[in-house]
């Protein structure tokens, strides 16, 4: 069985996997549509995480992950409690096409999407908005910043070939307000 992540699994899985690919989805764009209040959040300050959203011309770079044997009660356990229960992600089937050259042909894959009749999906907001929620918001996971950078590391490192804009932009405007929230004593006296 192959798992694609596009997310949080693309630097930490999670699970015990025989090998992985780089590579891509056709069919859909990453949105941070996605409200998270118990990884990259809370109740109080929900976190704003990855889904998939239906695009025909668009593709969404990840890693696709093989796990066998044993490691896929596991793996599908701990991703139904990690995406679908915690979530609100469902389940469905992709074709992966490999990054590599000598990929082959295209792999079926199980990818986990967030739609928006759960009750954490957020929907659509200024790149702005995506960013301020992202800077407040904090989970058992981490702080939701470190998703978002993680995220957009990913892409330039591994995948640069591939544009990611809804991503960059949020990157950038998170990159242009966090000096708005740092304050020296200088600036202070200044004022």
């Amino acid at each position: 069985v192959w798992i694609f992540g596009y997310g949080s699994l693309v630097w930490r899985p999670g699970f015990e996997f025989t090998s992985s690919k780089v590579g891509f989805i056709r069919g859909y764009s990453r949105r941070f549509w996605q409200g998270d209040t118990f990884h990259r959040g809370s109740e109080r300050m929900p976190g704003r995480v990855v889904t998939l959203l239906e695009d025909c011309g668009a593709c969404t770079w990840g890693v696709a992950y093989e796990v066998r044997g044993e490691q896929i009660a596991a793996s599908l356990k701990y991703l139904n409690m990690r995406e679908a229960v915690l979530g609100g992600y469902d389940t469905k089937l992709v074709k992966f096409h490999p990054q590599e050259k000598d990929g082959g042909e295209p792999i079926l894959a199980l990818v986990y999407i967030a739609t928006p009749q759960n009750p954490s999906y957020l929907g659509p907001a200024s790149e702005e908005d995506i960013a301020a929620q992202i800077i407040v918001s904090s989970g058992c996971a981490g702080h939701n910043i470190e998703y978002l950078l993680r995220l957009a590391h990913f892409m330039r490192y591994f995948c640069p070939q591939a544009e990611d804009k809804h991503l960059f932009s949020i990157e950038e405007a998170l990159i242009s307000i966090l000096p708005c929230l740092y304050y020296t004593e200088d600036s202070l006296e200044e004022t």
